[in-house]
């Protein structure tokens, strides 16, 4: 059985920073890539980012580029999300996400698992 269990949300003003995890079990690396969407209250669920280990891809929604950092532990089976210069429209429960590894590119589409989700909020 897959699961996801994410932890690192928490509240922090605005320019400052967060670093999300996702620990997963019951699949490898090498059978998903692992990701992060979110929703904000009233809004539809949005990708933010993910990544494969088979060939190193990574996407990044524009909002989040040049801010938020993606990485992985294969060994642990972890995936990070450091979070820097965190806006107000940030703010969001972010759900952990595996997918298909050939949908990397194309948007992190076609996710099959969730998380719980962590809350992060943001403070102007």
């Amino acid at each position: 059985e897959v699961q996801l269990v994410e932890s690192g949300g928490g509240l922090v003003q605005a320019g400052g920073s967060l670093r999300l995890s996702c620990a997963g079990t019951g699949f490898t690396f090498d059978d998903y890539a692992v990701g992060w969407i979110r929703q904000a209250p009233g809004k539809e669920r949005e990708t933010v980012s993910c990544i494969t280990t088979t060939d190193g891809s990574i996407y990044y929604r524009d909002a989040v580029k040049g801010r938020f950092t993606i990485s992985s532990d294969k060994a642990k089976n972890t995936v990070f999300l450091q979070m820097n210069s965190l806006k107000p429209e940030d703010s969001a429960v972010y759900y952990c996400t595996a997918l298909p590894t050939y949908w990397v590119e194309a948007g992190c589409l076609g996710v099959k698992y969730y998380g719980q989700g962590t809350q992060v909020t943001v403070s102007a």
